[in-house]
């Protein structure tokens, strides 16, 4: 039995629903937050609590060790996390980026199956391998490609970022399907821990989210090819890997968002405290700020429901309609937070601006600064521009 299952059942976790749980692993998170920050270092302690309380499988099929949840309440688990450690929220959501494409392609595989059975026993971390040296960014493209030799694969991969991949059981990478393969037709393959050696090439010293450890590497794997998805990247990009980012991305912003409106209102209604039957400083920008944050809830609400509707059409999945919706959810998600955190900061002045205090904000504008740069919303915006050239805009508020 694994350490993280004896943890789980010493402390009951197996019993509680979701949202006590990721509190749980939150007031950790919480804990350490500002030290994994100074520190540029990986969130251990948080991510050992998400072991602990068994949340690192929770997508995965029950019948497969997991307990089926679903990328909203997923989504929502991110939030908490974000409230208390952006970093750690990023980890969970990145892991579970990469779970999804294995649950929604490749539940048919043999192999990729007991895969997720290990994930679930050993609540194994998943790092993602998709930007690589030379491509600028656009993980719809490869430039290496996977070989195959004898029912055995290999792959070298410049790979320019790979999120906590130091710290990773896994990696998902995806490359050409073949040395004559176009840069657009791909693969994505899993390699545990024992399988590749990587050699850092890029040190991750950035000015938030600094506790993702986003190194570069160098990856060099070899493993058995049963492991490379039977699906083709494309299809795993267009059906599960861009809106689960989008939406996950969006739950931990949002959950960066919401704190910060939190710490405006313990300061404002500190001040109320001070000044009884005063309106305090800074209350009519709370309820400005209110209600930008609800503007967000609204947009990540509204696009989960998209999202957990169309899972059942492969085609709406891959409809330029749906691509359209998953990309304004990110655009408007990771454009919306940095006002909001300037609002808070406002409202707080320089208690906010000041570290070390209950209303400090410094984390949160710096890790808020990484969200329009994850996917670059320029690239998106030129995705989207492109298609609405052939594709209507749905202007129906029934969806």
């Amino acid at each position: 039995m694994s350490v993280a299952m004896t943890m789980a059942e010493d402390n009951g976790s197996s019993r509680d629903d979701l949202s006590t749980r990721a509190a749980r692993v939150a007031a950790i998170a919480a804990k350490h937050a500002d030290a994994v920050d100074a520190d540029g270092r990986f969130p251990r302690e948080a991510v050992d609590a998400m072991r602990a309380e068994r949340l690192l499988s929770i997508q995965i099929a029950s019948e497969l060790g997991g307990e089926g949840t679903s990328i909203t309440e997923i989504a929502e688990l991110c939030s908490i996390l974000g409230q208390a450690c952006a970093a750690s929220a990023m980890v969970f959501a990145m892991h579970h980026i990469k779970l999804t494409s294995l649950v929604e392609h490749g539940a048919a595989s043999d192999w990729h199956r007991e895969f997720m059975r290990r994930v679930a026993r050993d609540q194994l971390l998943l790092a993602s391998s998709t930007t690589e040296g030379g491509i600028g960014g656009n993980l719809r493209n490869s430039i290496c490609a996977i070989r195959v030799e004898d029912s055995r694969c290999f792959l070298e991969k410049d790979a320019t970022v790979i999120s906590y991949g130091a710290h990773a059981d896994a990696i998902l990478i995806t490359s050409r399907a073949h040395a004559d393969a176009a840069s657009s037709d791909q693969v994505l393959t899993v390699f545990l821990k024992d399988q590749y050696t990587i050699d850092r090439t890029v040190e991750w010293n950035t000015l938030g989210m600094r506790g993702t450890c986003s190194d570069g590497f160098l990856f060099k794997g070899e493993a058995p090819a049963e492991q490379i998805l039977p699906k083709p990247f494309a299809e795993i990009a267009a059906q599960s890997m861009l809106a689960s980012s989008h939406l996950l991305w969006s739950g931990v912003w949002y959950g960066i968002a919401a704190d910060a409106v939190a710490r405006a209102q313990a300061f404002v209604r500190a001040a109320a405290r001070k000044s009884p039957g005063q309106q305090p400083p800074g209350a009519l920008r709370l309820a400005e700020v209110s209600s930008l944050l609800q503007m967000v809830k609204s947009n990540v609400v509204a696009g989960l429901k998209v999202y957990e509707e169309a899972k059942a059409d492969a085609d709406r999945l891959s409809s330029m309609a749906f691509a359209v919706a998953m990309n304004n959810v990110k655009i408007a998600s990771s454009e919306m937070i940095l006002p909001i955190i300037n609002h808070a900061m406002l409202i707080c002045g320089i208690m906010g601006y000041k570290n070390g205090t209950p209303y400090s904000l410094g984390r949160h504008l710096r890790d808020a600064h990484s969200a329009q740069l994850m996917i670059s919303n320029d690239r998106i915006l030129g995705n989207t521009s492109t298609m609405l050239l052939v594709h209507k805009q749905d202007t129906s508020l029934l969806g």
